[in-house]
């Protein structure tokens, strides 16, 4: 029994996911309209636009992922200020192939990155004379599905033409 055990962990590599480091890649803050747009009362348009992307960095299963994380304030037609945060980390990810990979790190890798762009936006805005921006969490998992069935819908329309 216990032999057949061995065996079969022998067969299937151990799932693995660690974070080995997380590192913020690249920074941007502008703020164009300053400083008029201190003068006036502070009730922005704000949008925030997110993307990720990953690649193997080496042989030993290690991907680096990359959030990036741009917000845009707006006061009628004036930019208030542009914030561009690329927060990044290199996770092992070991025993785990095809979908569940792509699902890994289009889900939980930006998950745990969040937060630290979420903090380095904050800051960049109060140090650029800007009231605290705290965005809202973000749930990846349905952002990834919502993805899946664009992706899906496209290929769809592809083959009806």
């Amino acid at each position: 029994m216990a032999e057949e055990e061995q065996a079969a962990s022998t067969e299937q590599p151990q799932q693995q996911f660690a974070m080995q480091r997380i590192y913020t890649k690249d920074l941007s803050f502008e703020s164009p309209a300053t400083p008029g747009i201190f003068r006036k009362q502070w009730q922005p348009a704000i949008n925030v636009d997110l993307n990720t992307k990953s690649n193997r960095v080496d042989d030993s299963g290690n991907y680096e992922v990359v959030l990036t994380v741009t917000v845009t304030a707006k006061m009628d037609d004036e930019t208030a200020f542009l914030v561009e945060v690329q927060q990044a980390g290199v996770f092992m990810i070991t025993g785990i192939e095809g979908e569940n990979l792509r699902r890994i790190l289009g889900t939980a890798a930006p998950n745990i990155l969040f937060p630290y762009a979420r903090e380095n936006i904050d800051s960049l805005c109060v140090k650029g004379g800007f009231p605290a921006l705290m965005l809202a969490p973000v749930n990846f998992d349905a952002l990834y599905q919502q993805a899946l069935n664009q992706a899906q819908q496209k290929q769809g329309e592809a083959a009806a033409h």
